[in-house]
């Protein structure tokens, strides 16, 4: 995997509010994925973060959240959901 250089700004739309998001591109090239995977937009994954942040900062619970996924997906049952995977 290609190591970031810089962090690489997007606008969002959350709750119909626009911001702006700093991540590195391969953070946003795995919020991509869920997307496409979810059958989402960027706008509608990131609200449905935000609508369940805490604590957090914005970014950090977006980063979080990709990090949870992709985790999720890596258990036997995400794996076997996926298709491949098992002992």
């Amino acid at each position: 995997m290609k190591k970031s250089d810089s962090l690489i700004s997007r606008n969002v739309t959350i709750n119909g509010r626009r911001t702006s998001l700093r991540m590195e591109a391969e953070l946003w090239e795995a919020l991509g994925e869920i997307c496409d995977r979810e059958s989402q937009s960027f706008h509608d994954v990131c609200t449905q973060i935000e609508n369940k942040r805490e604590k957090s900062n914005r970014t950090s619970a977006v980063r979080t959240y990709i990090i949870d996924y992709f985790r999720d997906a890596a258990t036997e049952v995400g794996h076997g959901r996926a298709g491949h995977g098992g002992k």
